[in-house]
């Protein structure tokens, strides 16, 4: 393992695979909606979390490999988009 892997978290063990982390998505915006949270608020905790991802969770698929790096070359407004894919993404589902 390498050493920058040593000090993140270890994203698998709470998601154990993308279509996992996926499903997981989905039911946290469900459980926000329920609540009342709107899609804007919701939009900008997805913000928060990708930052948050992106600097301290081990890319451990593919996947997730690829969203951390397009989301750490990205612009502000550029992650706003990333994130309103993911929700068209996720109400297709």
């Amino acid at each position: 393992m390498s050493e920058a892997k040593d000090y993140c978290i270890r994203g698998l063990d709470f998601t154990k695979d993308w279509d996992t982390w996926m499903d997981t998505l989905k039911e946290a915006i469900m459980a926000g909606r329920g609540y009342g949270v709107s899609d804007d608020e919701i939009k900008d905790i997805a913000l928060r979390l990708g930052d948050f991802l992106a600097e301290k969770v081990c890319p451990e698929t593919s996947e997730m490999e690829l969203l951390r790096k397009m989301w750490t070359a990205a612009s502000v407004e550029e992650r706003k988009t990333l994130v309103s894919i993911f929700f068209k993404m996720l109400e297709k589902d």
